[in-house]
């Protein structure tokens, strides 16, 4: 089964910053969104940032203002831009590559990879 191949993760301290990427071939990356979840020890999968074929994106509160999502649609490529991580950050992130919202809920389709181990630790 083809899979996304996101790198970049690492363990960082607090205040600190990384650089998450995400490429997948280019039946993974459909015509809607481009973006990344995560999912801390004993919690659900919460999605953390979107960016819309169209230019729009979208940012869960709890990381706005530090994460910056780009794509690069020629390279069926996402990139997450963390800045200011706090230990709270701290969780395996994943990548999809075909989001998209009905209302405030929003969907993914695609397939998944093994996703990115992010530590924020002193």
């Amino acid at each position: 089964q083809v899979q996304m191949e996101e790198s970049g993760g690492g363990l960082v301290q607090p205040g600190g910053s990384l650089t998450l990427s995400c490429r997948g071939p280019e039946s993974t990356f459909g015509m809607n969104g481009m973006g990344w979840y995560r999912q801390a020890p004993g919690k659900q999968r919460e999605l953390v940032a979107v960016a819309m074929r169209g230019g729009d994106v979208f940012y869960a509160e709890s990381v706005e203002g530090r994460f910056t999502i780009s794509r690069d649609n020629s390279k069926n490529t996402v990139y997450l831009q963390m800045n200011d991580l706090k230990p709270e950050d701290t969780a395996v992130y994943y990548c999809n590559g075909d989001i998209w919202r009905v209302g405030t809920n929003w969907f993914s389709a695609g397939s998944w990879g093994p996703g990115s181990q992010v530590t924020v630790s002193a």
